[in-house]
């Protein structure tokens, strides 16, 4: 049986290779590409992504790929976005001014306030924290609700419609949206590849989902 064909979006934001090698390590074959063509032919699709979410929104229009984004996921096959990748299939973002997102996801990406209950808040969320799983799904078979992952980020999604969290996670005393499910795209704020063992975990369970 032939292995699925991964391809990884590559439109000039980050944590490319990160992705891709753990794709790899785990026995997947992945393929790190702006090419419209090898998007569009492939069995499964990974949005990763680290910095502005304008900057982004640019690239890929500049690239031509929001189209293949677009009917790669109409087309039903499964879709990852990670970190800016989350952010990115949303409606819109308020990170430097109002910036429209590829508008797959209703809702919008906030920014963490500078204060609750009159206590400062250190931005961006760096470094290891909880996730609450919230909906059963075989993404997170075999890990634990309380497990930790890695994040790096300043804002986080609202979706408008709360039945696609996936998980929850809270920072200093802020609950957000750590990842979502909808149909066949599932998405984290999180990044799994550098999450340890349950990262490793999460990819292993959707990268199995592809074959099933």
């Amino acid at each position: 049986m032939n292995k699925p064909k991964i391809v990884i979006i590559d439109y000039a934001v980050g944590n490319l290779f990160s992705v891709y090698n753990t794709c790899n390590s785990i026995g997947y074959t992945a393929t790190v590409t702006s090419d419209i063509k090898e998007i569009l032919k492939a069995d499964a699709v990974i949005l990763p992504g680290v910095g502005a979410f304008g900057d982004a929104m640019a690239n890929l229009d500049r690239l031509g790929l929001i189209p293949a984004i677009k009917e790669s996921i109409d087309s039903g096959k499964p879709f990852l976005g990670i970190c800016l990748g989350l952010q990115l299939l949303f409606t819109k973002s308020f990170e430097f001014g109002e910036h429209a997102g590829l508008d797959i996801i209703p809702g919008s990406v906030e920014r963490f306030p500078e204060q609750l209950n009159g206590r400062n808040i250190k931005v961006p969320h760096i470094g290891w924290n909880k996730i609450d799983i919230k909906k059963e799904s075989g993404t997170f078979e075999h890990v634990n609700s309380g497990a930790y992952v890695y994040f790096v980020h300043s804002y986080y999604v609202k979706p408008d419609d709360s039945a696609i969290v996936a998980t929850t996670t809270t920072y200093q005393g802020v609950p957000f949206c750590s990842s979502i499910e909808y149909e066949n795209v599932f998405a984290t704020q999180f990044h799994p590849e550098k999450s340890g063992k349950a990262g490793i975990q999460i990819y292993n369970n959707w990268l199995s989902s592809i074959t099933n």
